[in-house]
């Protein structure tokens, strides 16, 4: 046996928990040994198949080879993985895949074509019914970077390369000036993966990821809960603009996995767990911005989000502060397809939905963040923020434009015209008696109020639907 897989089978072993791991299908080898293969050197395929426990939980999980066949995908190796999601699906568990591939296999051409054909055909099968998740240790390049993002979640090592066309082949590009291959760019420029680090990292949150979610779609994630339900939260409002320790501050023993960080950055995505069942948790940002906005990364990122909590019964809690679109030329190309989409996400998604304003929302951009509106089952609302379609000031400056020209005190009808519209039109208070948000509460009492609200809704069923499905997005 060669290092190399040493190495495969090492990853698997520091994946899943001590002495659990159970190989299948090691005898396997390529069927083709053509134009230089070797079946020496094709033991096994050049991956790893098994299964295992992370936590407890059962997982399958396979390995690939960089060694072997020069770490290519062929037709077995293929056939080996579609078993492994085939056996996943059968006993409603997760599967990991450890990947270090350079792509597809010459010396098998066709076949190994097809192979990646019912790979990705399986992969799209089972997408919504177990959790999958990919860990990227080495190369996916051409066809296996398309494979991986038919993946739930990717986390990519800090050293390895993620791509569809390498770097050189692109017009006008060399890697050495911009390499859109390497994890820095992946991470930052694309929504393939959720997390870099190094390969301990992302080991780490990888099992973090699987112990916190649903195996499937019909396993619900609860755990026992050891943090107190009825804990106030004291002095979450003052973490303002610092949205993560706001929602660890919520969360059962302040734990949150956090995905998709360094993409979006308006936008907070994730999970926690409150009363000991899983959550997911959009939160809006600042980001870049000194204004928490809207931008179209962020809007589909958090669209994906929402409709893979939906496709395994994870409630969604939306901590929502917004002033408004990004506006720049490149935003605005986008912002309207990206709003209708996450629009969409939040409207038809069927789990428990529950919003909490912990900041000033305005306008269309407020509407969008899961008001009552498009389907939020309780809208919260801390005291004394502005919700409305613009702050108060800059409403009245337009609403009386021509009296306020003609005032000999102008500061004062501002001041006057601002306090009266604040408390008609721009206030959670008069949100509240139109029955937009369900009830102002104090911030300490979030956690037990949001928790309350899902025990609530535990048992809440979706309106049966004619159509088959949209096609927004």
């Amino acid at each position: 046996m060669s290092n190399a897989k040493n190495i495969a089978k090492q990853r698997i072993e520091s994946l899943l928990d001590a002495n659990s791991f159970v190989e299948i299908g090691s005898a396997v080898t390529a069927r083709s040994t053509d134009f230089n293969s070797s079946k020496a050197d094709a033991a096994g395929d050049g991956v790893v198949t098994g299964y295992g426990l992370i936590e407890g939980k059962l997982v399958y999980v396979y390995s690939q080879d960089p060694e072997s066949l020069n770490g290519s995908i062929g037709e077995m190796h293929a056939k080996k993985i579609i078993r492994i999601y085939q056996d996943a699906v059968k006993t409603g568990s997760p599967v990991i895949g450890c990947i270090d591939c350079s792509g597809v296999r010459l010396q098998e051409a066709g076949d190994a074509l097809h192979g990646f054909g019912e790979l990705y055909a399986a992969k799209a099968k089972a997408s919504g019914v177990i959790l999958s998740v990919d860990l990227v240790f080495g190369n996916c390049g051409g066809g296996m970077a398309v494979a991986s993002s038919l993946s739930d979640f990717t986390f990519m090592s800090k050293d390895a390369k993620f791509y569809v066309t390498s770097p050189d082949a692109i017009d006008q590009n060399r890697s050495e000036k911009c390499d859109t291959s390497e994890a820095d760019y992946v991470n930052c420029h694309s929504d393939a993966v959720d997390m870099i680090g190094s390969e301990e990292e992302i080991i780490t949150e990888a099992r973090r990821l699987v112990a916190i979610l649903p195996g499937n779609n019909e396993e619900e994630a609860v755990d026992v809960c050891t943090d107190d339900i009825n804990r106030d939260c004291d002095g979450i409002e003052r973490f303002g603009k610092d949205k993560l320790s706001m929602i660890r501050s919520l969360a059962d023993d302040a734990l949150f996995v956090e995905v998709k960080a360094n993409y979006g950055k308006s936008m907070i995505t994730g999970f926690m767990r409150m009363n000991g069942a899983c959550v997911g948790v959009v939160a809006n940002a600042y980001g870049k911005h000194d204004k928490a906005l809207l931008c179209p990364v962020c809007a589909n990122k958090a669209a994906r989000f929402i409709r893979f909590c939906d496709a395994y019964s994870i409630p969604v809690l939306t901590l929502a502060e917004i002033s408004g679109f990004a506006s720049s030329k490149e935003a605005e190309s986008k912002m309207a397809k990206a709003a209708a989409n996450l629009v969409a996400a939040y409207a038809e998604s069927t789990v428990p939905k529950v919003t909490c304003v912990v900041g000033n929302v305005y306008g269309s951009a407020a509407v969008i963040m899961n008001s009552g509106a498009i389907g939020a089952d309780f809208v919260y609302a801390w005291p004394g923020l502005d919700m409305g379609m613009m702050d108060a000031k800059s409403a009245v400056k337009i609403i009386y434009a021509d009296e306020i020209e003609a005032s000999d005190d102008k500061v004062k009808l501002i001041n006057e015209k601002t306090a009266e519209y604040k408390a008609a039109m721009c206030s959670v208070e008069g949100a509240a008696k139109r029955g937009y948000v369900d009830t102002v509460i104090a911030p300490a009492e979030t956690r037990k109020y949001v928790i309350a609200a899902l025990e609530m809704l535990y048992t809440k069923r979706a309106e049966p639907s004619f159509k088959k499905h949209s096609i927004i997005g």
